[in-house]
C-alpha cells in the first residue's frame, strides 16, 4: 500500500512538490534541517510529527505526508506531545542572518542557494522559504537589491558608473545598466547627475483632498502625490531629481501633453467616484518585493479593504505583514496604487503617507 498525499509538499517556489521518497527519506534520517518544511502522519497512531522526531519510525505504508501542520489536523490527526510540531518551526533569527551576511560579503559572486544552505545548516528549500519570510526577498532578490542599493549610494558620491558597477558587485555594464533602470527608473548615469537628461513634466489640480501632483517620465507616471501645497510637492520633486528637465504641463501644447493630462482626469475621475477602475502606467523604480505588493494592492476592489496580513498572505508571504506596511509607507503613487485600502486589523484608518485624514477621507469616498 502505498501513502498518499493530501497536500503536496512544496519546495523553493512552492509549485513543485518534494517527492514522497525525498520526504521519507528525511523522516528515517531524522533530518532536523527539514524541520518546518512538512509534517508526516502515522495512520496507525493518528500523530503527526516533524521530519526530525525522535519517536520510533513508523512503518512506510501508515505514513502520509503533509505541507504544514494545519494540513495533517484538517485530515484528523493529532499533533505530536514529543516533537510538537504544532509551533512554528522556524530557524533562529541568528541563522538567517548569517546567512544574509554571507551574501553581503560576497555581492560580486553570491554562493548558491544549496551552498549557502548547506553553510548554515538548513536545507535549501527550508532557507529560502524562511529568509523571505523573515526579510521579504528570497537570498538572490536579496542579492540584487543589495546591489542596487550600494550602486545608488556610489552613484550619489559622485562616482564614476564604471567604478559604482564594480564597487556594487555587478560583472558587466549591462547588468548594472538593467539593475538601474529597474530600481532607479533611468539610466545609472541620469541617477548619478540628479536626474540629467530625463524629461520630467508635471501638473498640479485642486481637489477636495488637498493638491494633487501628477508627476511622469516618457514612459508612465513616476509620482502621484497629495499634499497641502503646490510648492511643497514641487520641492520634493525637484529633490529627488535637481537636474532632470522638468516642465509644468499647463495646457494641451502636444500630444504628449495631451496624453499625460488625460491621465491626470482619470485620476481627477477616479478621486471623484466616477472610474471605480483606474489604469493608467507608471515608471517608478521599486524593489521586487515593492513592486509585488503594489501589485496586490491593485486588486482589492474599490470600496473595499484589506488588512496589511491579508495583503501578506496573498503574496505568499503571510510572515511579511510589516514589510508590506514599509512597502505602502514608500509608495510614490497616491491612488493610482491604492495603498490608503491597506488597513490595520485593529480599528481605524492607520497611517498614510499623504496624511491619515486623507486616508479616511478616501476611504468614505470609496464606501
Amino acid at each position: 500500500m502505498t501513502a498518499r498525499t493530501l497536500d503536496r509538499i512544496p519546495a523553493v517556489d512552492r509549485s513543485a512538490p518534494i517527492p514522497a521518497e525525498t520526504a521519507w527519506k528525511a523522516v528515517t534520517s531524522r533530518d532536523r534541517r527539514r524541520d518546518g518544511e512538512f509534517v508526516y502522519a502515522v495512520r496507525t497512531t493518528g500523530v503527526y510529527c516533524r521530519p526530525g522526531c525522535p519517536s520510533r519510525r513508523p512503518r512506510r505504508e501508515n505514513v502520509e505526508f503533509f505541507a504544514t501542520p494545519a494540513a495533517a489536523a484538517r485530515a484528523g490527526y493529532r499533533a505530536c506531545a514529543r516533537c510538537r510540531p504544532a509551533e512554528a518551526v522556524v530557524p533562529a533569527i541568528a541563522t538567517l542572518e548569517r546567512a544574509r551576511a554571507r551574501l553581503d560579503a560576497q555581492l560580486d559572486a553570491p554562493p548558491a542557494l544549496r551552498t549557502l544552505a548547506r553553510d548554515v545548516g538548513l536545507s535549501p528549500a527550508h532557507l529560502q522559504r524562511t529568509f523571505r519570510s523573515a526579510f521579504g526577498l528570497s537570498p538572490k532578490q536579496y542579492v540584487l537589491e543589495r546591489r542596487a542599493a550600494r550602486f545608488k549610494t556610489s552613484l550619489r558620491r559622485n562616482a564614476r558608473v564604471t567604478d559604482a558597477q564594480y564597487d556594487a558587485g555587478y560583472s558587466a555594464p549591462s547588468r548594472a545598466q538593467a539593475g538601474a533602470v529597474a530600481h532607479f527608473g533611468m539610466p545609472a548615469s541620469a541617477y548619478r547627475n540628479g536626474g540629467r537628461g530625463a524629461d520630467i513634466h508635471y501638473a498640479f489640480r485642486e481637489t477636495e483632498f488637498g493638491v494633487l501632483m501628477v508627476a511622469t517620465t516618457p514612459r508612465g507616471l513616476c509620482a502621484v502625490a497629495i499634499g497641502d501645497s503646490a510648492p511643497a510637492l514641487e520641492s520634493n520633486l525637484e529633490r529627488e531629481f535637481p537636474l532632470a528637465n522638468r516642465r509644468q504641463v499647463t495646457a494641451r501644447r502636444t500630444a504628449d501633453d495631451e496624453r499625460f493630462l488625460g491621465w491626470i482626469d482619470a485620476i481627477l475621475s477616479h478621486l471623484a467616484g466616477r472610474q471605480p477602475r483606474l489604469s493608467v502606467p507608471a515608471d517608478v523604480a521599486a524593489t521586487a518585493f515593492q513592486r509585488r505588493v503594489w501589485r496586490a494592492l491593485q486588486r482589492i476592489p474599490y470600496g473595499e479593504t484589506r488588512t496589511y496580513a491579508a495583503v501578506a498572505k496573498s503574496i505568499g508571504q503571510p510572515g511579511s505583514a510589516r514589510a508590506v506596511a514599509r512597502a505602502c509607507a514608500t509608495n510614490p503613487l497616491a491612488v493610482v496604487v491604492p495603498c490608503h485600502r491597506v488597513v490595520p486589523a485593529t480599528n481605524g484608518p492607520g497611517g498614510y503617507r499623504w496624511g491619515a485624514g486623507r486616508k479616511k477621507r478616501l476611504l468614505n469616498r470609496e464606501s
